[in-house]
């Protein structure tokens, strides 16, 4: 896949302190471009913290610095991740079946 950045950093974000973080992290290739992105800007350090990491999809290297659940490679919704704007409402991650 290719990632096109289509608005940058709306603030300086040059020796401050940044968190990034993400809901879901699977092959990994959005998430490292944004990472290195943001190193570009020369904060004074860079974190990342990841609710849910789909690591055997990994297609490319991520820093996470925090991580919240290791999950296996299955479509997930609920908690703020939808289906076709469904179920994003949920107040838990489920497994979506086919």
């Amino acid at each position: 896949g290719h990632v096109q950045l289509l608005k940058d950093l709306t603030m300086d974000v040059a020796g401050r302190d940044v968190l990034m973080v993400e809901d879901i992290i699977d092959t990994g290739l959005t998430t490292s471009f944004l990472f290195d992105h943001v190193q570009r800007h020369r904060p004074a350090s860079l974190k990342l913290c990841v609710l849910l990491n789909k690591q055997e999809r990994r297609i490319t290297p991520v820093p996470m610095a925090y991580k919240g659940f290791d999950i296996p490679n299955q479509f997930v919704v609920g908690y703020g991740l939808d289906f076709d704007e469904l179920y994003r409402n949920l107040s838990a991650v489920h497994v979506l079946e086919p």
